[in-house]
């Protein structure tokens, strides 16, 4: 809900549906009401795997470009089986930004070059 002054003037109601989903009421609805030009915060995932210098790399240059990432790892995260039944491919990092599979570091590279 927005309110301002003590004044409702949103009101964003979930539909009832199984599983509790935030359709309507998460901050990017608000941002999005608020500030309708307002651009969004893209979303990355990077699949990584502990001591790996490409994944490092990976997460660096997605800092020097101020991206903030979800990490998931391979040790403990998910396994190399989930990975490549996810991405096609069997190495790490694979990376993903608002759902688009970016694949490895050269491919972060290209997105960033274009």
């Amino acid at each position: 809900m927005f309110v301002d002054d003590g004044v409702v003037k949103k009101m964003f109601i979930e539909p009832q549906k199984p599983g509790d989903p935030f359709e309507v009421s998460d901050a990017d609805t608000m941002l999005r009401y608020l500030a309708p030009d307002a651009k969004l915060p893209a979303e990355v995932t990077i699949i990584s795997k502990p001591g790996c210098a490409f994944c490092i790399g990976a997460k660096k240059l997605l800092q020097e470009h101020g991206y903030a990432y979800e990490e998931i790892s391979l040790q403990g995260g998910i396994s190399y089986k989930t990975l490549r039944n996810l991405t096609g491919q069997a190495t790490a990092p694979q990376i993903f930004i608002n759902g688009e599979h970016i694949k490895g570091l050269d491919g972060l590279k290209a997105y960033f070059e274009k």
